[in-house]
């Protein structure tokens, strides 16, 4: 499979250092939408509701066609949507994980959301022109930018996903998957959401220049113009700094580090490089201990690293690091989640989220005794309690948004009407 083929070329790269230029293969341009059947076609004077489930899809966006909740079919609302689909993000997430377990490519998977998201420009007000998360990284002209250099290996990986969930765009896809690496190797849950709509070609991709370098000249200035220009403060720059505890650097790449050290020499993966710690694919607050005592000569330290303990205003955040990794893993997943967002163009505004499939379910586990009686308590099947929940969420709700009415009192209240009236019956 790819992922096995790519599996020795991939969890060895840094999340923002700038890397150089290489040669890649052209990578495919949007394709035009597919036309509509004839049973869907226009001309028709009575639209099928059956139009309701019909998806559109290219190589640079997801267009699905939505049936607003509690419409009769013959009445169907049509909604042109642009973003991805909710029951595929959760699916692409768990082949996510699978491709991790395979590959160890959580570094490079952060890198590609990262280099997605972090070419925005807050004083520019026109999308696309603003850069930022919109799935520009996809096309060739931005990963021959030089701080993509290797990036060509992470949307290999990914690809076959994305081949697999249509529905899902590339602006979705990068940031999803960059959030699950974090997650996956030990790190905070991001509080990320989802429905961001792709760039639909290479002309819309931002100019190059626009992510930090290695070693600047003056490496506090440098961070601070850049990650000011996206509209990040202090403490975020160090807190997203931190996730270099994740990942090697490859001087054939960035001019930085090592061949190999003991602790990259066997990989997993291809072997080399140098990471900033020792447990390389292990996300914890190790990276700020390593830069504060540097008593390691194996694990690697850049400008841009060190400055952090320099600069007063950085200090006081990776001083804290060092010492509370709560604090930092809860920084960081708040800048995480920032990061990702900047630049997006959400269909719906206020994004999508997935998250009570893994985490609020998980919390607050569905309990059908607590709501019975005598010995007819009983626990419902999974494929029950699925169901139940998808009627709930057809009438509006969410496990985080309540129903306006108090839907399971109105249905006990009917079938306590029903008992009654069958009990009248019967007598």
């Amino acid at each position: 499979m790819m992922a096995e083929r790519l599996s020795s070329s991939v969890a060895s790269s840094s999340c923002c250092c700038l890397l150089p230029t290489s040669k890649r293969a052209a990578m495919p341009s949007s394709a035009t939408l597919p036309p509509l059947p004839h049973r869907f076609s226009s001309s028709s004077s009575r639209p099928s509701h059956r139009l309701a489930s019909y998806l559109l899809t290219s190589s640079s966006s997801s267009l699905r066609l939505l049936r607003r909740p509690g419409i009769h079919p013959r009445r169907t609302m049509l909604v042109l949507c642009a973003s991805s689909d909710p029951a595929q993000l959760r699916s692409a997430r768990e082949d996510i994980k699978e491709l991790l377990k395979t590959t160890f490519c959580h570094p490079i998977l952060v890198r590609l959301g990262w280099h997605d998201a972090g070419t925005y420009d807050k004083n520019v007000v026109e999308w696309p022109k603003c850069g930022g998360a919109n799935g520009s990284l996809r096309f060739e002209i931005e990963l021959n930018h030089a701080a993509n250099a290797g990036l060509v290996n992470a949307l290999k990986l990914i690809q076959p996903i994305k081949d697999k969930y249509s529905s899902v765009t590339y602006a979705d896809l990068f940031q999803l998957a960059s959030a699950t690496a974090i997650e996956e190797a030990g790190g905070p849950q991001i509080p990320m959401r989802y429905g961001r709509e792709d760039v639909s070609g290479p002309e819309q991709c931002p100019d190059e220049g626009r992510l930090p370098d290695a070693g600047p000249s003056s490496p506090a200035d440098h961070l601070r113009n850049v990650f000011y220009r996206m509209g990040l403060d202090d403490k975020e720059i160090v807190a997203l700094s931190g996730a270099h505890t994740l990942g090697r650097a490859r001087p054939e790449r960035s001019g930085w580090g090592k061949p190999e050290t003991r602790y990259t020499k066997d990989g997993p993966g291809a072997p080399g490089g140098q990471s900033w710690t020792v447990q390389w694919l292990k996300f914890d607050n190790s990276y700020f201990k390593d830069i504060m005592e540097r008593k390691d000569e194996e694990l690697l330290v850049l400008p841009t690293d060190g400055v952090l303990l320099e600069d007063p205003s950085f200090k006081i955040y990776a001083t804290k690091y060092t010492m509370d990794q709560d604090a930092f893993f809860k920084d960081y997943a708040e800048a995480h989640a920032k990061l990702s967002n900047l630049g997006a163009k959400f269909d719906p505004p206020e994004g999508i989220s997935i998250e009570y499939d893994s985490k609020t379910v998980a919390a607050e586990p569905f309990v059908a005794a607590k709501y019975s009686y005598g010995e007819r308590k009983k626990e419902l099947s999974d494929a029950m309690k699925q169901k139940i929940r998808a009627e709930y969420e057809a009438l509006g709700g969410s496990p985080d948004t309540p129903l306006k009415s108090n839907y399971f009192l109105n249905i006990m209240i009917l079938i306590a009407g029903l008992a009654f009236l069958t009990s009248l019956v019967m007598n």
